[in-house]
């Protein structure tokens, strides 16, 4: 996971100087890259100070955790051949 986003870094190096450029990589199933987690943490923390509810981390995590989920779903229905195909 963490050889995924150092790729992603080298491929992305070319960026101009005026944009952050940060990989997420997910398992499946596991955690996050450890830049990931602390830049997730770290927004989480930004959007709290501006809302001033500090469950704005959490929610921001639970919103990734659903995405991954979906995309999960996506996959494995994708991965079952088309009810037209068995006839």
């Amino acid at each position: 996971m963490e050889h995924a986003a150092e790729l992603k870094i080298a491929n992305y190096s070319g960026l101009e100087d005026k944009r952050i450029f940060q990989p997420i990589a997910v398992e499946s199933l596991g955690p996050l890259n450890e830049t990931a987690c602390r830049f997730l943490k770290d927004l989480g923390r930004r959007i709290s100070a501006q809302s001033g509810d500090e469950r704005e981390s959490a929610f921001l995590f639970q919103r990734l955790s659903v995405l991954i989920q979906r995309f999960n779903a996506i996959l494995l229905h994708d991965s079952f051949e088309s009810a037209d195909h068995l006839g």
